[in-house]
């Protein structure tokens, strides 16, 4: 659009810009004020900018390659060295990451997140899931922590009204226990 002379409708800068100051400081207060939970902040190629402190501990095991700048969220949690050794129910969840990559996709094509696609969810017979369309809106991920299956879902925020391009596409996933021995293991935990 520059290159055809016309100016861009909205601006686009880093969260950490310090113009941005306040938006960054209130998805932070976002993220804290879910702790004891996970919840952690994506742009729309799923890189992770922001997390709450609930989300360390999920970090530890995680091979340190796929710590590295950009953090991507659908790498972390399908990845065999990530969190997907964690996941009891690997295959729904699968399922659900190539649901929204698809309809995103769809909406919107870009050549990263199709690398992405290609590399993770491309189906495959290794990755058969029950799921039907209408599991997508609440689905549980079943992990295996500490010896305990910690079963979770989570919830996708995204701003009303932003006048920036880099808040069009930042997320924040909350992360919620699906059952009350899910909700004590993380308040032991906190």
């Amino acid at each position: 659009m520059l290159a055809a002379g016309f100016a861009p409708r909205y601006t686009e800068r880093p969260l950490d810009d310090d113009a941005l100051s306040a938006a960054r400081d209130a998805v932070q207060r976002v993220l804290r004020a879910h702790e004891p939970y996970p919840a952690l902040a994506f742009d729309r190629r799923w890189n992770i900018v922001l997390t709450n402190r609930a989300v360390e501990p999920f970090l530890a095991d995680v091979d340190p390659d796929l710590l590295r700048p950009p953090v991507n969220l659908v790498r972390l949690g399908l990845d065999p060295r990530g969190f997907a050794p964690l996941v009891v129910n690997l295959a729904d969840v699968r399922a659900v990451f190539r649901s929204r990559i698809t309809r995103q996709l769809a909406k919107a094509p870009d050549a990263e997140l199709a690398a992405l696609y290609e590399e993770l969810l491309a189906p495959g017979a290794e990755n058969a899931s029950s799921l039907s369309v209408a599991s997508d809106v609440v689905m549980p991920m079943v992990l295996r922590l500490h010896g305990q299956q910690v079963r979770m879902f989570s919830t996708i925020t995204t701003f009303g009204t932003p006048m920036d391009i880099t808040l069009d596409e930042v997320a924040i996933e909350s992360y919620y226990p699906a059952d009350t021995e899910s909700a004590a293991y993380f308040d032991r935990r906190f």
